[in-house]
């Protein structure tokens, strides 16, 4: 591992993408955008298309008089009835939903749009103001602008008690808010926002609360182009995690959070954001962004195929130094993540080992040879119940590992890392479709226990995959590749 004085992490990678003047920061800059945009004319009409979970109240308050404000949240169904059309797809788990079918135009009916359109058409003079979720399906903009905020930061404001979009279940809990935004309203979000990136003229991030920032739209998308042909990072996001270390907060440089730090996601375009640099000031956007505006630059011809717009890899790092075991867990297969989840792809993934310190560090991977299902599965249940625990090593393989250890973790494989590793995951993207088998008895941050998906969990378990199998075929699989006098190339992990 490199001195990290000499090689500092960057917590804040910027992208320098234009011109001092293409962007302005601050409610009195955006503020004044804003009035010399719509001066000028007899009438102009201004669209905001508001991403779900941005705070509406504060883009409302840039804007100067007007003489129609029409806000589109108002045009949609009522919230207990949006909850109910729902309903099916969100399901009774505390967890897993499933992806949704529906579109934002669905929650609009034709006649509310129609009568919103009919008073903008009355107007002859001044300023019209259209701003919302799903204020773009009045389709009368003069101007439209678009309000975007990250994932993460809306997964903050859950915390702080904001709730979902247009809902009237008020004050759940932040998995039940996350599950809706994940198996919903995001969704609904992401289709109008890959629809506009194209020809909204104006981008305004929101991320920061209290100090947007705005930038032209031609401005924005050549950002994003010069973005997609140059190596970048995305800015990564640290979380807590019953199972959490101290590696990362002692080589990271990392505030102090009264706890550990569990998570980094730091290269998951659906989850982090991207920092693009105008001179003037620096406009925080989703990384997913840049994923709509340029797939086929991003993945190539072959992987967009397959994929479609979506970055089908994730990186993320797992932190047990001097913590404790992850959940023992398992991944969907293809087809059960395609039939139970309408999700397309499922969750291979990899291990590998930044650190490895303690006793024995280790891996818990594959299932130990002689193992019958039903006495395996028996006892989870049991432990699940509240009975004896579950005897991990008599069913699952614990393999030592050490520092730069490389490990597969195919779909359908048991698998979880031990205390005292550092751990550099990288895999496909489906994010939260892991299925536990045993949390080791151990409740979460929040003191409850954290859900387990046994019935799901023992569908997906690939029995064959036992302790000869897994030596054999997952655990530091190097081939050489190449091998001269300037070095030697491996290739680690599959072909």
């Amino acid at each position: 591992m490199p001195n990290p004085s000499t090689y500092p992490y960057r917590r804040f990678p910027t992208i320098q993408v234009g011109a001092a003047d293409h962007a302005a920061r601050g409610t009195d800059a955006v503020k004044q955008e804003l009035h010399a945009l719509c001066a000028g004319s007899s009438k102009t009409v201004v669209t905001v298309e508001c991403y779900p979970g941005t705070d509406q109240a504060e883009i409302l308050a840039l804007f100067p008089h007007a003489e129609l404000i029409i806000h589109a949240d108002d045009l949609a169904i009522q919230p207990a009835e949006l909850d109910a059309k729902i309903e099916h797809e969100l399901t009774d788990d505390p967890v897993f939903g499933i992806m949704t079918t529906w579109q934002m135009k669905n929650f609009y009916p034709e006649e509310a749009l129609c009568a919103a359109r009919g008073k903008i058409d009355a107007v002859t003079d001044g300023l019209v103001l259209v701003y919302g979720v799903g204020a773009s399906l009045v389709e009368r903009a003069d101007i439209t602008i678009y309000a975007d905020i990250t994932r993460w930061e809306i997964q903050l404001r859950f915390r702080k008690g904001q709730d979902n979009w247009h809902t009237a279940m008020h004050d759940l809990p932040q998995r039940a808010k996350y599950k809706r935004g994940y198996f919903a309203e995001w969704r609904w979000g992401d289709r109008i926002k890959d629809k506009l990136l194209p020809v909204f003229d104006y981008y305004l991030d929101t991320t920061s609360a209290g100090n947007p920032a705005i930038v032209p739209g031609t401005a924005y998308r050549d950002a994003l182009s010069k973005a997609a042909a140059q190596p970048f990072r995305m800015v990564p996001y640290f979380d807590p995690g019953v199972w959490g270390g101290d590696w990362m907060k002692t080589h990271f440089d990392l505030p102090e959070n009264g706890s550990n730090y569990a998570w980094s996601f730091d290269g998951v375009p659906e989850e982090n954001s991207l920092l693009l640099d105008f001179g003037s000031c620096v406009v925080e956007t989703p990384a997913l962004n840049l994923v709509y505006a340029h797939p086929r630059e991003l993945l190539g011809d072959c992987v967009h195929a397959r994929f479609g717009k979506e970055f089908p890899i994730r990186f993320d790092m797992l932190d047990t130094m001097h913590g404790q075991n992850l959940s023992l867990q398992v991944h969907p297969l293809t087809e059960y993540i395609q039939s139970h989840f309408h999700m397309h792809y499922t969750q291979d993934e990899s291990y590998y080992l930044l650190d490895a310190a303690g006793e024995a560090p280790c891996v818990y991977l594959g299932i130990k040879a002689g193992t019958k299902p039903e006495e395996m599965i028996d006892a989870l249940q049991t432990a699940q119940n509240g009975g004896k625990p579950f005897p991990a090593e008599k069913f699952v393989n614990k393999i030592p590992v050490k520092k730069h250890d490389h490990v597969l973790i195919p779909a359908g494989t048991v698998h979880c890392s031990g205390a005292d590793t550092m751990v550099l995951e990288i895999s496909a993207t489906p994010y939260i479709f892991t299925f536990k088998l045993w949390d080791w008895g151990r409740v979460d941050l929040d003191g409850k226990p954290r859900p387990i998906h046994l019935e799901h969990g023992a569908a997906n378990i690939q029995w064959y995959r036992n302790t000869e199998w897994v030596h054999r075929n997952l655990v530091n699989a190097v081939a050489e590749v190449y091998s001269g006098e300037n070095g030697t190339v491996v290739r680690t992990g599959s072909a």
